[in-house]
């Protein structure tokens, strides 16, 4: 059996299936780690979002800041904002389904050697903290209180780690962390504003994954969300978002002691910002 872990699709289905053929792909033996932000901006978000859904237990797949979008207009009844591209999922006959099935997939994911987020982690987590953090605000997400999760998901503060953190504004926290974050001070407090690749932040700012100390230093995790970072192999970390839709390329990354690349090129469904 191999295990792949897969980049940002948000919604690029054509490149998903040439990438899916480039590593021979076969459902009945391997398994794909999707790295989140499945949907959004691309064309093809309901084809992507059925076909991951399809795979059943040959896939594997953490919720990206795109997907928790996508519930949030779902179920408090919002329109989709101009840049998105959600409308035929939330219109198709199997919309309740596909969004139900959605909301219960994980925040982290991990096996014996690799751990799967979309974002990242601050750098005051270890490998416990980190599993506690995500099981604290998948009870909620999953559990039947789920609307008040996305009632209170949006939002830059708290952006910075405090063991006094509680109710929704720990799940605010625990949700940029996992699902938003690319740039933090020393410290480990967090920026949301700046998304340009490393060198291009003020000089307070690191990428999470160079904080000096991080106590997650001894995982190896594979995120995404970081287009204009490119695909990245150090650190003990795997950045494979390598910017699908803005017409880079869609990777993936075969699992073991030695890492095996494996990208596509993509024409780009969306011109940069």
């Amino acid at each position: 059996m191999a295990i792949y872990a897969i980049g940002d699709i948000q919604g690029c289905y054509d490149d998903l299936l040439r990438l899916l053929d480039a590593i021979n792909f076969n459902p009945a033996h391997d398994k794909l780690w999707f790295v989140g932000d499945l949907v959004n901006r691309g064309p093809k978000s309901l084809e992507t979002l059925r076909f991951v859904k399809s795979l059943g237990d040959a896939a594997v797949c953490v919720l990206g800041n795109h997907d928790l979008h996508l519930l949030a207009i779902a179920y408090n009844k919002t329109s989709p904002g101009r840049k998105d591209d959600l409308t035929p999922i939330l219109t198709a006959p199997d919309s309740a389904e596909l969004i139900d099935w959605l909301r219960h997939r994980p925040l982290f994911y991990h096996n014996h050697e690799f751990c799967l987020v979309h974002a990242g982690l601050p750098p005051q987590w270890d490998f416990a903290q980190t599993k506690k953090m995500a099981a604290y605000a998948e009870r909620v997400l999953h559990g039947n209180n789920y609307l008040s999760f996305f009632n209170g998901m949006y939002g830059d503060k708290p952006n910075v780690w405090s063991r006094r953190l509680h109710g929704a504004i720990l799940l605010r926290f625990i949700t940029n962390c996992f699902t938003r974050l690319r740039y933090c001070d020393a410290q480990g407090k967090m920026n949301f504003q700046q998304k340009g690749k490393p060198g291009t932040q003020p000089a307070d700012l690191k990428p999470w994954f160079e904080v000096e100390g991080r106590k997650s230093a001894n995982m190896r995790i594979i995120f995404g969300h970081w287009s204009t970072l490119g695909y990245y192999d150090q650190n003990n970390c795997y950045g494979i978002d390598t910017g699908a839709l803005w017409g880079g390329q869609l990777t993936a990354i075969k699992l073991g002691k030695e890492v095996e690349r494996i990208s596509i090129d993509c024409v780009g469904e969306r011109k940069p910002e």
